[in-house]
């Protein structure tokens, strides 16, 4: 069997995507799946050698890796008017953190992104998103004035003390005439054969299908594996924002979305222009 090595976040989302080709619950087709995780900006930096068959990225990182991967058309993360949010010690407006120092959970990521769209002059301090509650104590340390939240901590923040200050879906939405926030995706290595290409994205396809139809054995699978969210609620909160029916496919709007954010980027000066190739 030919081996298909998978690197992806230890988020809910993406477990949960890989959560039935992981643990052996489908078909796996002619492959030996494997599975490896690393934080988002870490996968990101890891595409620029292409040396698994399929890597979870932040869409904001993909110009800077096309050369060797290609968009998957589903696996994707999107904010439907939600998203990231930037938290701070008290509520202020966006603009009263121009020059501060806001963390961010890596340059790479699409919230970094974003948020350069929206506020130019600030102080990037990266601090990963692994341990989880490692950005809320350099909020409370005095160590950033502000922080950029992805993942489960968007839904933790006020539970740990903090105030929203912005949504980033909510101002994506607004200016781009309502279209989701295309966040994370998964692509695939542009140099293996399309054929190849297309049956692991079926196999993959596949899993998420399985993921939306057991949805309450994955919930519970994800709380005994561990996670920063505290219960089953919680959980099913986060997968219904960010594993979902679009989740299985983009859309139409999903994908233009995913160029609009690549085209606003390179328009900035943030990453190079490229045009998106879609997988199988």
């Amino acid at each position: 069997m030919r081996p298909v090595r998978v690197a992806c976040s230890p988020d809910a989302d993406d477990l949960f995507m890989m959560r039935a080709l992981s643990e052996g619950l489908i078909d796996p087709g002619p492959f030996a799946w494997s599975f490896v995780t690393e934080p988002t900006d870490a996968l990101n930096r890891r595409g620029a050698v292409p040396d698994l068959e399929v890597l979870a990225i932040s869409v904001a990182w993909y110009p800077h890796l096309a050369e060797h991967w290609r968009l998957l058309p589903h696996g994707g993360s999107m904010g439907e008017g939600y998203g990231p949010v930037v938290v701070a010690p008290e509520p202020v407006p966006l603009h009263a953190l121009s020059g501060a120092r806001i963390a961010v959970p890596g340059r790479s990521t699409t919230a970094y992104t974003v948020l350069r769209m929206m506020l130019p002059d600030f102080e990037p301090v990266e601090i990963p998103i692994t341990p989880y509650d490692r950005v809320f104590r350099a909020l409370r340390d005095g160590e950033v004035d502000a922080a950029l939240i992805i993942h489960e901590g968007r839904l933790t923040f006020e539970h740990e003390g903090f105030s929203a200050v912005s949504e980033l879906g909510v101002w994506w939405s607004e200016h781009t005439g309502g279209l989701p926030l295309p966040l994370g995706g998964n692509c695939i290595r542009r140099d293996l054969d399309e054929a190849t290409q297309a049956a692991i994205s079926d196999r993959l396809r596949a899993s998420i299908a399985h993921g939306l139809a057991h949805r309450d054995d994955a919930i519970a699978w994800l709380l005994e594996r561990g996670t920063a969210l505290p219960d089953a609620a919680a959980v099913d909160r986060y997968l219904g924002m960010y594993a979902n029916d679009r989740t299985l496919d983009y859309g139409t709007d999903g994908r233009r979305a995913v160029v609009d954010l690549l085209t606003r980027g390179a328009e900035a000066g943030v990453f190079p222009a490229v045009a998106v190739d879609w997988a199988p």
